[in-house]
């Protein structure tokens, strides 16, 4: 199997761009994007047009979730009317369940960089991580629920969408072509799916290496970025559960392996993730000289440990396309760690190949009816 680069979201209003050019490598990459441009050359450039404005109108201003603007907006020096600014939300009571958490803060700053048909928005922010010390972008989607006031003192389940390639500096999980924030909206509506909130981060600190979401000695402490900071990242601007279940990765290749290595690590902290076309092993090159570091993020024996200490539950659900490589190797993962407290699953995707836009579909197919079914669903509050 050709490794292929992966493309940067198309986002921000910006033009199509160049790919990101990476190493070559067997594995760890999904193909995005080709299909988007092929649409608009072949649309012509009224279909452009259309397009640009749907998509992209009112990228870059201010985005609020959860929050009601203070007062109308005024105009700025040029006359035009500016945007307001977002008001910090009234204090609320959460429902009656204890394990609602309202939004601690501090609030970050999000901006527009997408728009879905149904007026719900894809929104970025920088995180300078507390606790990794990492920077990097973060990219969330929160569905029309969430902005329902029957849910105002309810939580939601979040999904953390961890991308393939080097998952730097963009997350494609965040390009709206890809739909998986769609799918999500009309499992909703077919009641199969809960409303997520997404949370998509930057994978890597770079797009040298692969660093395999792990605290590697002496490199960018991805591990606690992904583990620790964004989590308390949603926690600060979202209303979230407190226990694990209402919490799950879903990735693809690269972020497959890392959404499964980080429940098996974290199973106090996750319960679930949908793994797409992923890898079950540690291999950066970074790894080198540190084998033990290399074992405590190795999803084998992280697997063997909460067997042997009938640790929390976990659920991992494998999907594989039938037209890429990868089901033998999940397959002998399941038969070897699928026991005792680590729940797997392996879903088939007919002719499916190793893409985002295959993963999603596999996803529509059943698999985000499965992590339904493991997470906790929002509560509506009854005088809502």
């Amino acid at each position: 199997m050709h490794d292929y680069p992966p493309q940067r979201p198309q986002s921000d209003g910006q033009e199509p761009r160049e790919p990101v050019r990476t190493p070559r490598r067997s594995r760890r990459a999904t193909v995005i994007g080709a299909g988007v441009v092929c649409a608009l050359v072949l649309g012509g450039g009224s279909g452009f047009a259309a397009w640009k404005y749907e998509w992209f109108s009112g990228n870059g201003d201010a985005v609020s979730f959860g929050k009601a603007p203070s007062a109308p907006a005024g105009k700025g020096q040029d006359g035009r009317r500016a945007p307001a600014a977002p008001a910090e939300p009234a204090p609320a009571k959460p429902t009656g369940d204890p394990d609602v958490l309202m939004p601690s803060g501090p609030h970050a700053d999000f901006k527009q960089t997408a728009k879905l048909d149904d007026g719900t928005i894809i929104a970025k922010t920088r995180l300078t991580g507390a606790k990794s010390g990492f920077e990097g972008d973060v990219w969330v989607w929160a569905p029309k629920e969430y902005e329902d006031p029957k849910y105002a003192k309810s939580a939601f389940p979040v999904l953390i969408a961890l991308p393939g390639g080097n998952g730097y500096p963009s997350n494609y999980w965040s390009d709206r072509s890809l739909g998986l924030q769609k799918a999500i909206t009309e499992g909703v509506k077919a009641g199969t799916s809960l409303p997520f909130i997404v949370v998509m981060p930057a994978l890597n600190p770079d797009a040298k290496y692969y660093y395999d979401g792990s605290d590697i000695p002496g490199q960018a402490k991805m591990g606690t970025w992904l583990s620790e900071d964004i989590p308390d990242f949603t926690r600060a601007n979202f209303r979230t559960y407190k226990s694990r279940d209402g919490w799950a990765f879903m990735g693809s290749s690269s972020g497959a392996f890392v959404g499964m290595k980080l429940l098996l690590q974290y199973p106090d902290k996750f319960k679930a993730v949908i793994a797409s076309g992923g890898e079950i092993v540690p291999d950066s090159p970074l790894w080198k000289g540190h084998q033990a570091e290399m074992d405590a993020n190795d999803p084998e024996k992280l697997a063997q440990k909460l067997i042997d200490t009938n640790g929390p539950e976990v659920y991992i659900n494998f999907q594989v396309g039938t037209r890429e490589s990868g089901k033998q190797r999940m397959t002998r993962f399941k038969d070897a760690y699928g026991k005792g407290p680590v729940k797997m699953t392996i879903r088939d995707i007919q002719n499916g190949e190793h893409n985002g836009w295959h993963y999603v579909r596999g996803m529509k197919e059943g698999s985000l009816e499965w992590i339904s079914k493991v997470l906790k669903a929002p509560k509506p509050d009854a005088a809502g």
